[in-house]
C-alpha cells in the first residue's frame, strides 16, 4: 500500500475515531501490526484549535511515521489553513473528514453532511491539496441518504483534485452505524479510479478482512470499532492474510499486560484527572465478555484516581487468572460489533 512517497508495511489501517484514536491508541495498534493510523479529527476552526482537547489530538511526539492528521470543517480556506497548520505541526499526511455521521459535526455542515454539496466537496479537496506539499487523503461514506449514493462522483472529484488515497465506509450518513456495511459500491469505485482505495466498515475478524478485500478489490482495509479493546486484531489479520492460518486468542495474562501498559500511556499522556476518566471506556472495551465484567466495571467507574484504577484492574485480572478464565473470541467479537 502506497500513500504518496510512503510505502506502508502492510494494508491494515487504523480508522480515525473521535475520542479513541489518540497517540497512545495509535501507537498500540501500530505495535500490534497496523501499517498505518489516522488521527482523530481536528477542527479547522482556528478559534477552537488551541483548546486543550485539540492540543492533545495534535500531539504526534515520538509517533511512528508516517504521521497522518485528520481535519474537519466546511470552509475551503479554513480547511487549507488547518492543513498547513498540521503539516507545520509534524503531519506527513493530511486526511480530510467527509465521513463522520455525528449530529454535532453534520449540523455544522462538516463530516458526511458535505456529501450533500458536491461543488463544496470539490472546492475543499482542491483547496487542501493546493495548500500543502504532503499527500492528502479523504475519508468518506457512500453518500448522505440511502437511494442517493454519490460516492462514484465524489471519488472522481477526489482523483481529479489529486487526492492520494480514498477511504470509503460502506454506509451512508443516514445509516449511521446501523445495518450491515455495503461493499458493492466500493468495488465499483475501485474499478473506476486509479488512486488507492481503502475499504472500511464491519471488518471485525481475519475472515471478514479477507472477504472484504476479495469483494472490493481494495488496496487496503481500515479497521475501527473492532480494535477497541482488541488492538491485537491487526496481528491476527496480518497473520491470517499472510498464512491462511488463525492465531490463538491472547491469554488473560497478555490482555492484562496490554491493558495495564495502555493505561500507563494514557495516564502519562493526559495526566491524573483526564487520564483516569478517558481510561474508563478502554477498560470497559478490554473486559467486555469476561467473567463478572459488568460488576467489575460498575465498581471501576467509581474510582477517581489513576493509581487506584490500575490497582482495581490488576486485582480483577489476577482473579481471572486464578480462576483459569480464558478469552472467548467469538463472544468478544460479537459484543464489539455493536459499537
Amino acid at each position: 500500500m502506497q500513500i504518496g512517497p510512503y510505502r506502508l508495511k502492510n494494508n491494515l489501517i487504523v480508522a480515525p475515531m473521535a475520542g479513541v484514536t489518540d497517540r497512545p491508541f495509535r501507537t498500540l495498534c501500530k505495535y500490534f501490526g497496523a501499517g498505518h493510523a489516522v488521527s482523530e479529527m481536528m477542527t479547522s476552526d482556528k478559534t477552537l484549535r488551541m483548546n486543550k482537547k485539540s492540543l492533545y489530538r495534535a500531539n504526534f511526539d515520538g509517533e511512528m511515521a508516517p504521521i497522518s492528521a485528520q481535519i474537519a470543517g466546511s470552509d475551503p480556506q479554513q480547511m487549507a489553513e488547518a492543513a498547513r497548520y498540521q503539516v507545520a505541526n509534524g503531519a506527513q499526511i493530511v486526511d480530510i473528514n467527509m465521513g463522520c455521521p455525528a449530529k454535532k459535526v453534520c449540523n455544522k455542515l462538516a463530516g458526511s453532511a458535505l456529501l450533500q454539496n458536491e461543488s463544496l466537496v470539490a472546492q475543499i479537496l482542491d483547496a487542501v491539496v493546493a495548500a500543502v506539499d504532503v499527500p492528502v487523503t479523504l475519508k468518506t461514506r457512500l453518500g448522505f441518504c440511502n437511494g442517493e449514493e454519490n460516492i462514484l462522483r465524489v471519488a472522481r472529484h477526489a482523483e481529479q483534485a489529486g487526492i492520494a488515497a480514498l477511504a470509503i465506509h460502506g454506509r451512508t450518513r443516514e445509516d449511521m452505524y446501523t445495518g450491515a456495511a455495503r461493499y458493492a459500491l466500493i468495488a465499483q469505485v475501485k474499478q473506476e479510479i486509479a488512486i488507492p482505495v481503502i475499504a472500511n466498515g464491519d471488518i471485525d475478524s481475519p475472515q471478514k478482512a479477507r472477504l472484504v478485500l476479495e469483494q472490493t478489490g481494495a488496496d487496503a482495509i481500515m479497521i475501527g470499532r473492532a480494535a477497541q479493546g482488541r488492538p491485537w486484531i491487526f496481528r491476527e489479520i496480518a497473520h491470517y492474510l499472510d498464512t491462511g492460518e488463525y492465531l490463538p486468542a491472547p491469554d488473560i495474562l497478555e490482555v492484562k499486560n496490554v491493558l495495564l501498559e495502555h493505561l500507563q500511556e494514557l495516564y502519562a499522556f493526559y495526566g491524573e484527572y483526564s487520564g483516569c476518566r478517558i481510561a474508563r471506556k478502554h477498560i470497559a472495551w478490554y473486559t467486555k465478555g469476561l467473567k463478572s465484567s459488568n460488576e467489575f466495571r460498575q465498581a471501576m467507574y467509581q474510582v477517581e484516581s489513576t493509581h487506584e484504577q490500575a490497582q482495581v484492574v490488576t486485582r480483577y485480572f489476577n482473579q481471572l487468572l486464578e480462576q483459569g478464565e480464558r478469552l472467548q473470541y467469538s463472544e468478544t467479537v460479537n459484543l464489539l460489533e455493536g459499537y
